[in-house]
C-alpha cells in the first residue's frame, strides 16, 4: 500500500510542526522517517517498530523530535519542535518488515515526501 506523508510547512526557527504517514504499520513493520535536502543524501531522522513502539533517533534531533503511532488509525507521527533552519527538507515516511535501519536501502515501500521550510 503507498504511504502518504503530509504536514509540512513554512515555519519560523523555534516553531514546531507534526508530519503523518498513513496507512502505515503492520505487525512486525518498522515505520521510519528520512529527509533530504537539496543537493544531499537521503538520511534518517527516526524510526519506531508497529509492535512494541521501540524508537531510534538520529543524533541532531534528540530531545526535538518525537516518533509515535496510533495503531487503531495506522498513523505514524513526527513531532517536530525547535525547529531549526538546518532541518529544512523533503521529509519521506518509509516502511520495511523487521526491525529498525538506518539505511534508505533497507526500506522498499515509501510515501512521496512533504517539504518543510524552517525560516531563520
Amino acid at each position: 500500500v503507498q504511504l502518504q506523508a503530509f504536514g509540512g510547512g513554512l515555519v519560523q526557527a523555534g516553531g514546531s510542526l507534526r508530519l503523518s504517514c498513513a496507512p502505515s504499520g503492520r505487525t512486525n513493520y518498522a515505520i521510519s522517517w528520512f529527509r533530504q535536502a537539496p543537493g544531499e543524501q537521503r538520511e534518517f531522522v527516526a524510526g519506531i517498530t508497529w509492535n512494541w513502539g521501540t524508537t531510534i533517533y538520529e543524533d541532531s534531533v534528540k530531545g526535538r523530535f518525537t516518533i509515535s503511532r496510533d495503531k487503531a488509525k495506522r498513523v505514524t507521527y513526527l513531532q517536530m519542535n525547535n525547529l531549526k533552519a538546518e532541518d529544512t527538507a523533503v521529509y519521506y515516511c518509509a516502511s520495511r518488515s523487521g526491525d529498525i535501519r538506518t539505511k534508505s536501502s533497507d526500506y522498499n515501500n515509501w510515501g512521496q515526501g512533504t517539504k518543510v521550510t524552517v525560516s531563520s
